[in-house]
């Protein structure tokens, strides 16, 4: 799997991680969404340099000018329900892809830290040939992405694999570099220091899905 990490760069990307962490801006739960979007349109812009081109020449009001489009149908496929809001900075620099969503989530039959992942809705136009973006804000374990990809492939072929994850814990990257093929594309904003024993992120900044849309019953 290659990885790349995004957050090395100094560049505003890591102003809107700042953001997203601290509990005092989180309280603003429009300006957490919003960049958390941010974040996406960044991303999709980096994940942009490494696509593949195809020439196109362009009629303009004073001639043609020749350039260059993404070669391949590009699909983003977001994890509900955090994934909204990433997939729409995603959307906002694809604006020509189709979209897909698939829900994830930890299930706890015990009541206890111990859990399954559980995916249940599934709507996504066929990926074969095309290029999947496949979009989740935070990486923790890697089971729910793990579990999302395994649930596509069954089903689909893309030509191309990108994740897109904003935060991400060392055992998640690890774990995903053990059960997905090597030609899939990791790409990271920010990588933490650990899982805690509940399996969430640290530092983290707490649960996106919550932050974003409300808390859950």
């Amino acid at each position: 799997m290659h990885i790349h990490y995004l957050s090395q760069n100094n560049s505003v990307l890591n102003h809107f991680l700042a953001q997203i962490r601290d509990v005092n801006v989180q309280k603003d739960t429009m300006r957490f969404r919003k960049n958390i979007e941010r974040i996406g349109e960044i991303m999709a812009y980096e994940i942009s340099k490494i696509l593949d081109y195809a020439p196109v020449s362009i009629t303009t009001p004073l001639g043609t000018k020749d350039t260059q489009f993404v070669k391949k149908p590009v699909v983003i496929c977001s994890i509900l329900r955090a994934g909204l809001t990433l997939h729409n900075g995603l959307l906002n620099f694809f604006d020509a892809a189709d979209s897909g969503f698939v829900s994830a989530y930890r299930y706890h039959p015990n009541n206890d830290d111990e859990f399954i992942i559980q995916t249940q809705y599934q709507a996504v136009p066929n990926l074969t040939g095309k290029t999947l973006l496949l979009a989740d804000p935070m990486l923790a374990t890697g089971l729910s992405l793990e579990a999302v990809f395994k649930n596509l492939m069954a089903t689909n072929k893309p030509e191309e694999i990108h994740i897109a994850v904003v935060i991400a814990a060392p055992e998640g990257i690890a774990h995903l570099q053990e059960t997905l093929p090597d030609n899939v594309h990791l790409w990271v904003a920010d990588k933490d220091e650990y899982l805690n024993s509940h399996k969430y992120i640290v530092p983290g900044l707490g649960d996106a899905g919550d932050l974003a849309y409300g808390e859950r019953l």
